[in-house]
């Protein structure tokens, strides 16, 4: 198991967090974040996708559980949020085989919700806030 852990007192921070996480999941695409609600699991998803090239405005797929954006290679970005899935069937009926296992990046938040689905090879996002610092923990399996 691989770990790493970063302290971000500030947005800059989370520019660098991203920069060395991409590194770190070169082979892995599938980035599940685990926070608590305005931790800051959208907040590094913007800057992970800013740094993959994503040209558009990322935001929080809170209602439509699913955005796609596309990279500076033209290549699909999946950014979900689960927050709002009340039964894993509503994962399966999304169809997230499809995205999960196409090879592309897909970051994840709330993946607790779909907690049991199978899953592709993945990295686990840890994000704890208190008092206006942030401890990202990295884990991937």
């Amino acid at each position: 198991m691989m770990e790493k852990v970063w302290t971000v007192k500030d947005i800059a921070g989370m520019d660098t967090v991203a920069r060395e996480l991409l590194a770190e999941c070169q082979s892995v695409k599938v980035i599940c974040l685990h926070g608590d609600l305005g931790s800051g699991k959208t907040t590094l998803v913007k800057e992970m996708c800013k740094r993959i090239g994503v040209a558009v405005p990322v935001q929080s797929p809170t209602f439509s559980i699913v955005n796609e954006y596309r990279d500076a290679s033209g290549d699909p970005v999946y950014h979900f949020d689960f927050y709002r899935l009340r039964r894993i069937e509503e994962a399966y009926d999304l169809g997230y085989e499809q995205y999960l296992y196409s090879g592309y990046f897909c970051f994840i938040e709330w993946p607790e919700q779909v907690e049991g689905l199978p899953m592709p090879e993945k990295a686990d996002v840890f994000i704890e806030s208190s008092d206006g610092i942030r401890t990202i923990r990295y884990e991937q399996t």
